[in-house]
């Protein structure tokens, strides 16, 4: 059921979460969009439940393209056409492990709830509400994981270094690679990207999509959900 691609997404209505009266929640914002994630975290919501569950039982990984077929038609997205739908920074970091120890060590004090350093992979209700609020954004639709939400793994909390601190990093070539893990046999990847996708599928010529599905607001952030989630 394709509906199980999107049950843990959340998306984020940038004008409406900017406007918040919570200037730390308004920073955690404010630093997605300096990454340059915006692109990819606030696009237009469509879904087309039909052409997701054909594009993954279908897909897999060609000549470093996605491939899949739909409705008999071949399909390909290229880093690319990705890096290009959504806007991501080609530049920077690739490996998370490069970014620099003494950024590392200021954000585990940054994002502690209590004032005492945090570990790197460690329990999210020890950090305040806007990193907690982070770490699940990019658990639930940037590195797409199953399971448990309540550990922040140190891949994790290396994102959130690198996006609260202004570190440069490539996410076109790290979000790239996670969905080739998405459509690759074997792989421990949970599918997911299910607006991205949908979205990519739309620039697709003469690409029949089927009926669109409406997106849960309740998992679409505003002023509204993110208050109700603190």
């Amino acid at each position: 059921m394709a509906s199980s691609l999107f049950t843990n997404t959340l998306h984020i209505c940038f004008d409406s979460v900017l406007a918040m009266d919570n200037p730390d929640m308004v920073s955690m914002f404010e630093g997605l969009m300096a990454s340059g994630l915006s692109g990819l975290l606030g696009c237009p919501v469509v879904l087309y439940e039909d052409a997701l569950t054909e594009f993954f039982l279908n897909g897999s990984v060609r000549d470093e393209k996605v491939v899949s077929t739909i409705r008999r038609k071949h399909v390909e997205i290229s880093e690319e056409m990705f890096a290009s739908t959504f806007e991501l920074p080609v530049d920077g970091l690739t490996d998370l492990s490069e970014i620099p120890k003494d950024i590392v060590f200021d954000a585990r004090s940054i994002f502690s709830f209590s004032g005492e350093q945090v570990s790197t992979s460690g329990k999210k209700q020890e950090m305040k509400f806007e990193f907690r609020l982070l770490s699940d954004i990019l658990a639930k639709t940037i590195s797409v994981k199953a399971g448990s939400f309540d550990a922040v793994t140190q891949e994790r909390f290396l994102m959130m270094a690198a996006i609260t601190c202004g570190v440069a990093i490539n996410w076109n070539r790290l979000l790239f690679n996670i969905l080739k893990d998405m459509v690759t046999a074997g792989s421990r990847q949970a599918k997911g990207y299910a607006i991205q996708i949908s979205r990519l599928l739309e620039n697709v010529p003469n690409l029949e999509l089927g009926d669109s599905s409406e997106f849960s607001y309740s998992k679409i952030l505003t002023k509204k959900t993110v208050h109700r989630y603190i």
